[in-house]
This record gives C-alpha cells, structure tokens and sequence, in this order.
C-alpha cells in the first residue's frame, strides 16, 4: 500500500471533510435488544433524537454553511416526516441505513435485498429523494453486500474502517465503482456519550465521556488528517450530540475546522462523484 501520493482534492484544497449524522431513533435501541419494545424509558432516549436533539444539529450546520450527510432507515422516515423532510429542504443528503436499523452482518442475500428496496421506498416517499448512500445499520456486511448495492444503483458506501482515504470497493478481488468511504470509531459520538442501565451499554458501564477530552481528540484528529491531506469523516447522533451541553461540541468542532483554510467540506454523494472522477481504480491503495 501506497502512502507517498498525496490526493488532489477540488480546488485545491488541502483535505477534505465529511459531516455525517446517523438518525437511528429508538432502532438502535431495537436492535440491541428487541425486548427493548417494552421499556419505554430506553425507547424514549432514541425518541429524543428526532424530536429533540436533530432541530439543534441542524441549526447548527445552518450556522456554519456545511452541508451533511444524514443516514436515515426508512421506519425511522416514516415515523417522522416532518423531521426528515426538514433534512431534506436544508439541503442536505440523505444516505440509506436500513429499514429498522438491521445488521446486515446477520441478512441473507434476499433478506438484505428486501431491506434496502423498503428502505428505498420509504424515504423516496417521504423526503422526495433517492439515496445513492449507504452506511450499514449495527454490526457487519456480508459478501452480498456490495453486488446488491451496485445492482441497486448506489454509488457509494460508508461503513468500513479500513482505510482513512476513500477507496473502490472489491468483489472476488476486483476493483467496482462502488467507493467505500471510511469512518473510524473514534470519530464517533456513540461511543462515547451513549449509556443505558438495562440492557446495560456499554456491558461494563462506567461512561459518559468528559466532554472537553472528547473534543480535543476530534480536534486533534482533524488536524492530523488535515496536516496528512486526507479523508475525514466524522459521525454524530442526533439523540447524543443533540443535548443542550454537548450540541456545544459539534459547534467547537465546526468552528475550529471552518478556521482552516483549504478544507472541502462535501457530502458522500460529492465525494463519490469526486473519486469516481479521479478514475483512482487500485490506487492509491497499491
């Protein structure tokens, strides 16, 4: 693998930077454990995101003139219309994430293909638009995972962990069209901030993360991926980052990257199209 050829971001730009915000509601609490239909508490912490927490990510990115990409399953669009459609009139993307947050790692062929069509539907319906994004929901992907997508149209995926420059992603060894942009657990809110006493999360308790240290390890990656010219992606909840307290993280954070000069600010789909345009099949992962 290659690490002496430096990328040429649009116009000149020194890195790029990619905002993303996962709108799971209640699902990721569904998921852990579906036993959690019956704890209305546990429930009302994912419930807390669309209807709380998201109004404040927003104003925010409005604040500072960046454009995100949301990852939204489709139970989750169709629960909360107006929320979602509200994503979509600010003018930010809207990438796929399942339709009740599934682990794909877990799904047949046919059973993810079932999946990504309701998810599809749901939020073509609702927000008006067609995502082209996908980030998978909890857990893995299997080896169908990627021909479903490219059959599906997508052009691209951010879910893997491998890399910190966007790459093609393979099938049997091959380079497809379909670009996997990285992201990395320590450029996550969920991480974190996120705590449940029943079912426990995490297993051993003992967390929530102080709030300073949090943004000075964002900021410091930042400024290593931004000193390197690379790929940053960083990944927010609306039901953790949307807090009175920590919505303050994400405005720090985005203060101190719009400070730097030469930083391109881009949703999946502009950074796929990008890639894609480059023609970096194999490379510069060589």
């Amino acid at each position: 693998m290659r690490f002496d050829k430096p990328i040429v971001w649009p116009n000149g730009a020194r890195c790029a930077a990619m905002i993303t915000v996962d709108v799971d509601a209640e699902f990721v609490w569904l998921g852990m454990d579906p036993e959690n239909s019956q704890r209305p508490k546990t429930l009302s912490m994912g419930q807390y995101g669309p209807r709380r927490g998201l109004a404040r990510v927003l104003d925010v990115l409005d604040r500072f003139g960046v454009k995100a990409t949301f990852f939204v399953p489709g139970r989750v669009a169709e629960l909360y219309p107006e929320q979602i459609r509200d994503v979509a009139q600010r003018g930010h993307e809207i990438g796929h994430h399942g339709y009740v947050h599934e682990n794909f790692g877990l799904l047949n062929r046919e059973q993810q293909r079932t999946v990504l069509e309701k998810g599809l539907e749901a939020i073509q319906s609702i927000a008006g638009v067609r995502p082209v994004g996908f980030r998978t929901p909890a857990g893995d992907m299997t080896k169908d995972t990627v021909p479903l997508l490219l059959e599906m149209g997508f052009k691209y995926s951010s879910s893997m962990r491998g890399d910190d420059r966007p790459y093609f992603s393979e099938v049997d060894g091959q380079a497809t069209p379909l670009v996997e942009i990285p992201a990395h657990w320590e450029l996550d809110d969920f991480p974190y901030f996120a705590f449940n006493y029943y079912p426990p999360f995490p297993a051993g308790q003992g967390r929530i993360a102080n709030y300073n240290q949090v943004l000075s390890i964002w900021k410091e990656e930042f400024d290593g991926y931004y000193r390197h010219g690379l790929c940053f992606v960083i990944m927010f909840h609306p039901q953790t980052i949307g807090t009175p307290g920590r919505i303050f993280l994400l405005e720090q954070l985005l203060s101190h990257m719009t400070s730097k000069p030469g930083v391109w600010f881009c949703t999946g789909s502009e950074l796929a199209d990008y890639w894609r345009q480059l023609g970096r099949l194999n490379d510069p992962r060589k």
